[in-house]
């Protein structure tokens, strides 16, 4: 029995031995851990600007295709509306991301991450109006018509009645194509960025190592999503207090 626990404790240390030098080999010999960091700061760039940009492009796509189901207006813009969210959901995002890129921005001379965040941003931005559109399809359109009564026009009734009880009904919808925006930016190592996935990638390749960099990674990208998930979480408790 003691030879047998011997044998477990000598195979441990030699394991916890392996890790540590796996360790050292993948992350600290030649300052290799700033592939990391410095591919975390360019993702957290990219998403936060694409978040942006597809917030705002969602929401204008959001109020042209309710302003018209509701009044039969703005046909024209409706139809380029439908068109681009076809195109969008049906096509894959890292094809669009090269297309942007290699095709459209090339004789612009825009950067890796401007093009980046354009990509991300208009991706997003189909997903976000019709994520905002069924938030403000699902308010009673009695709140239009008392906002109407009030004297506010259509789009004075939108944004400071329709859209904040729209806004709490899709926070959870949304959240999560947030959440889902911040992973599908690790695609953007097709164009050449140096990205968190693309740092983990360039470290297996300097060590040959594949287990540590990837795992780093998807730790890395796991403590994100629960970061956002906490967050969004206390801002519907709070936005919950606040109907009370």
């Amino acid at each position: 029995m003691e030879e047998l626990w011997l044998s477990i404790q000598n195979s441990f240390s030699e394991w916890w031995l392996i890790i540590q030098r796996k360790f050292v080999l993948n992350f600290i010999a030649d300052d290799r851990w700033h592939y990391l960091t410095d591919g975390l700061k360019v993702t957290l760039a990219l998403t936060f600007g694409a978040v942006i940009l597809g917030i705002m492009l969602g929401f204008f796509i959001a109020i042209v295709r309710t302003t018209h189901d509701s009044t039969g207006k703005l046909k024209i813009l409706d139809k380029i509306c439908k068109f681009y969210l076809s195109i969008i959901r049906g096509t894959p995002v890292v094809i669009q991301l090269m297309i942007i890129y290699f095709v459209m921005l090339a004789p612009l001379k825009f950067s890796m991450l401007q093009a980046g965040i354009i990509a991300f941003g208009v991706n997003s931005g189909a997903y976000v109006a019709e994520v905002i559109r069924s938030g403000i399809m699902s308010i009673d359109k009695g709140q239009m018509e008392a906002g109407r009564s009030l004297g506010f026009n259509y789009l004075q009734t939108m944004i400071y009645i329709i859209a904040p009880q729209a806004f709490k009904n899709v926070l959870p919808a949304l959240a999560n194509e947030f959440i889902v925006l911040l992973k599908e930016t690790s695609v953007a190592g097709y164009i050449g960025m140096m990205d968190l996935t693309k740092g983990g990638d360039i470290i297996r390749g300097r060590t040959y190592e594949a287990f540590m960099p990837l795992i780093a990674v998807a730790l890395i990208y796991w403590v994100m999503v629960m970061i956002l998930e906490r967050l969004v979480a206390r801002l519907e408790r709070r936005l919950r207090q606040s109907e009370h």
